[in-house]
Order: C-alpha cells, then structure tokens, then sequence
C-alpha cells in the first residue's frame, strides 16, 4: 500500500498563504477601499514572499499557543505581530526609499507605517486565517504519486522453420 502521507512541505505551505495573503489584500482593496470589482491594481513579487513568511510566522505561533492560549488571545497577539512586522518592514523600506503605503492621512498612525484603524481589519483576518487557512493547509497531506502496474510488455517474435 506504501507508506502514510507525508504533510505539505513549508513551501507548498508559503504558497498557499501568499496566495491567500494576495488574494485578501486584493478583496480588501475592493471592499473597504472602494475599488473597482474588476480588480485592477498593481502589484508586485515582493508582497507574495511577505505573505509567505507571514503566514509561516502566524502558523507557528498557532502551533505552539493552540493548546494553552484561547482564540480571543491568538488574534489579539496575531494582530500586534501584524503590526509589528508592518512597521519594522516598512522602516526598512522607507530607509531605501521603497515603502509602497503611507498612512500618515489615518488619524491614529504611527509615523505613517502603521494605521491603529486597521486593527479590526488585522485581528478578523487573522481570526479567519487561523481558522480556515492554517487549519486546513496543515490537513493537506501528499501521497505517493501514482504509477501504473507493471505488467510485461508483449513479446512478438518470428519463428523459424
């Protein structure tokens, strides 16, 4: 029969959550922005690795907290390491001049990399990202793939008389 599926691996992992990450960024643009439902934007590559790694970094907080934290609290520290990395990375941007967002219009930022006004934003993505994202993408699981049976081939040969 073979052997037992083995899990996902951390990059087949990383990709479903940038996908994810592209996808919510793209849904939130149209939503609450008030974009255009065609999606028009623009974007770029290193957004994807972001949501990556993010997604990553919250699933490991997940796996090490699901058993002694509640919910309430996962989300609650889901969205200060949001915040967290937002305004580090953004720091880093700004240094070389390449920090795509500037919040400095939301009343409640701080220095224009973090906006406190998307604090719901952050917490019910992450709520929804633990519960539908990282629950079911570490379910996933790879069997062996498929091969036909071998069966011998055949064999036509010439007699001779």
């Amino acid at each position: 029969m073979g052997s037992p599926p083995e899990p996902l691996h951390v990059v087949g992992r990383a990709y479903i959550y940038a996908i994810h990450g592209h996808f919510a960024e793209m849904l939130f643009a149209t939503v609450i922005m008030g974009g255009e439902w065609t999606f028009p934007g623009v974007t770029g590559l290193w957004p994807l690795f972001l949501y990556g790694a993010g997604g990553l970094a919250l699933e490991g907080i997940h796996l090490s907290l699901r058993g002694d934290c509640c919910l309430l609290t996962r989300c609650t520290l889901y969205t200060l390491c949001i915040f967290l990395c937002q305004f580090c990375l953004g720091a880093l941007l700004r240094a070389v001049g390449a920090c795509p967002w500037d919040y400095t219009g939301f009343r409640f930022n701080l220095l224009g990399l973090v906006a406190l006004e998307h604090s719901l934003v952050w917490f019910v993505g992450s709520l929804l990202l633990e519960r539908l994202v990282i629950r079911n993408t570490l379910r996933l699981r790879l069997e062996e793939p498929w091969r036909a049976k071998e069966t011998p081939a055949p064999r036509f040969e010439l007699q001779r008389d």
